[in-house]
């Protein structure tokens, strides 16, 4: 007669008793779905179209220019030495990255309820790959940004890259956690309250126009300081401050901005994971 031990099996999936279960080894062991979750997420978005990974590219772009007009050259926004589009290229750039995480995340549960009630597989896999091939998408934008700082900068440009810049990645890092925590918090309560979903579209808009996208964070204190509590308790507007000055020169770094940043992603973060955890054992029943 063959005798096993719970030692002979190499995954045993039981009921969650821990409050927080982010099992590393358990995700380690499925990294090549973690890859083939990233390239799906890369090939199929623009599959079909005809621009393709253009649009990458393009949105971007266009709204850098719509965002110069509007707020530049008809709301005389001032924007120092730093000419206005690149000004406005390299806030997008960031918040993009931020919104597509954000966004993505918030329908994990709803978008692959057909795989999660089929087969096993750590849950965490599917938004840790939003935030890995948007990481991608955003190396890209990025590599548009470089392109036209260097144009603006032989043009003799008020422009300069920061020493700080050295800390751009944990930037990145920080509005990627941010954007994953946010996304597990909704997507675990969407499975609930189907409201949600349309806010979250309307509500990251809302979101990014208290984020200092297009204007300086110091105009915002100088021409509206009853409500610019708004913009200060916002920790993506320090993320984008601080890109800013990281890669124009132009604007503050704040310690206690980041600071306060990093202890927000901290627990949303924890948060997320807690509520996400949670959720997947139940939304099944109710998604």
């Amino acid at each position: 007669m063959l005798n096993s031990t719970d030692d002979d099996w190499l995954y045993t999936i039981s009921s969650k008793k821990k409050l927080i279960d982010f099992n590393f080894k358990e995700i380690w062991r499925y990294r090549d779905l973690l890859i083939l979750f990233v390239k799906r997420d890369i090939i199929t978005v623009y599959k079909q179209t005809i621009l393709g990974p253009l649009w990458y590219l393009i949105q971007p772009l266009f709204t850098a220019l719509t965002f110069t007009i509007i707020f530049n050259k008809v709301a005389n926004i001032e924007t120092g030495t730093v000419p206005p589009f690149l000004f406005n290229l390299a806030g997008i750039s960031i918040w993009n990255y931020f919104n597509a995480c954000l966004t993505a995340t918030s329908d994990t549960f709803k978008s692959n309820a057909a795989i999660f009630g089929k087969v096993y597989f750590p849950r965490l896999i599917v938004p840790l790959s939003i935030i890995v091939s948007n990481l991608m998408k955003f190396g890209i934008q990025l590599v548009i940004f470089i392109a036209f700082y260097m144009y603006y900068y032989y043009q003799g440009a008020g422009i300069h890259i920061s020493t700080n810049v050295i800390l751009f990645p944990f930037l990145v890092l920080l509005m990627g956690l941010l954007g994953l925590g946010l996304g597990m918090i909704i997507s675990s309560m969407v499975t609930k309250y189907r409201d949600l979903k349309f806010l979250v579209g309307f509500g990251v808009q809302l979101l990014m126009y208290v984020s200092a996208v297009m204007y300086p964070l110091a105009l915002m204190r100088e021409k509206l300081p009853k409500i610019a509590w708004l913009v200060e308790y916002n920790p993506l507007a320090y993320i984008i401050e601080t890109a800013r000055y990281m890669l124009l020169g132009t604007g503050t770094l704040s310690l206690y901005g980041i600071l306060y940043t990093i202890a927000v992603t901290l627990i949303i973060l924890f948060l997320g994971i807690i509520i996400f955890n949670r959720t997947e054992k139940t939304f099944i029943d109710t998604v």
